[in-house]
């Protein structure tokens, strides 16, 4: 009778452990979609390289171009993307996530500020080459050059961003920096999940081909900007 308890308690826990792959699967599949349905739109409004231009003068203009503004530009968008992707590679790598976004938030600062950052545009695709080279190659990078890395990216990506409301009323400007915010936070922690999923059963903490893939592509989207920048 014990051992038919065992077996019992054994066929419930790989039951258990069946369905908790398929839900994690599909809800791996769905923050998927939601990001491919995210890159056409970048793909969309980003015309010769730069996106959809436009001057912030209302709230309600704050509020919807802050929320779109990290999506309509790919290269940012993919910097953001591939941060979230590389966080999964560690354990607490929603620190990398946190010091992007307030990163961001202290850019947009700095542009409202008389303080200049010298070619932004190329600093961003500088970062979104690294970023990819990394998720291509699985080497052993120290945490603080990341974090630097992170926070660099953060640093011009807010300072671009904030191009738009320079002149805007305050109430605007704070909810414009708000929506940008809320928006990197969801790109990029929707990101990590998807990489922690991916990567849930590899060894080491590396992340799959299907990973290095998106490396590889956010490391083509880098270049192609970086030569949008330079000419």
């Amino acid at each position: 009778m014990f051992k038919n308890l065992q077996l019992v308690a054994s066929e419930s826990s790989n039951l258990l452990t069946s369905k908790q792959q398929r839900l994690l699967g599909a809800n791996c599949l769905q923050q998927c979609f939601a990001i491919a349905i995210l890159v056409i739109i970048s793909l969309l409004t980003s015309d010769g390289g730069s996106p959809i231009e436009h001057n912030v003068s209302t709230t309600w203009e704050g509020f919807i171009w802050g929320i779109a503004d990290p999506v309509i530009s790919l290269d940012r968008f993919a910097g953001i993307v591939a941060l979230g992707l590389f966080s999964a590679k560690f354990t607490r790598g929603n620190w990398l996530n946190i010091t992007f976004v307030i990163a961001a938030i202290c850019g947009q600062l700095i542009n409202l500020s008389p303080v200049i950052l010298p070619a932004p545009a190329i600093a961003i695709a500088i970062c979104t080459i690294a970023l990819g080279v990394m998720l291509v190659a699985p080497i052993p990078i120290h945490w603080l050059a990341i974090a630097l890395l992170s926070a660099t990216a953060g640093i011009f990506q807010g300072y671009s961003d904030a191009t738009s409301i320079i002149g805007a009323e305050t109430l605007t400007m704070i909810i414009f920096v708000i929506s940008v915010a809320f928006t990197q936070t969801v790109i990029i922690m929707s990101a990590r999940k998807i990489g922690v999923n991916f990567g849930i059963n590899e060894i080491n903490q590396i992340l799959p081909k299907i990973i290095r893939f998106a490396g590889l592509v956010f490391c083509a989207i880098g270049i192609v900007f970086l030569g949008y920048s330079i000419i």
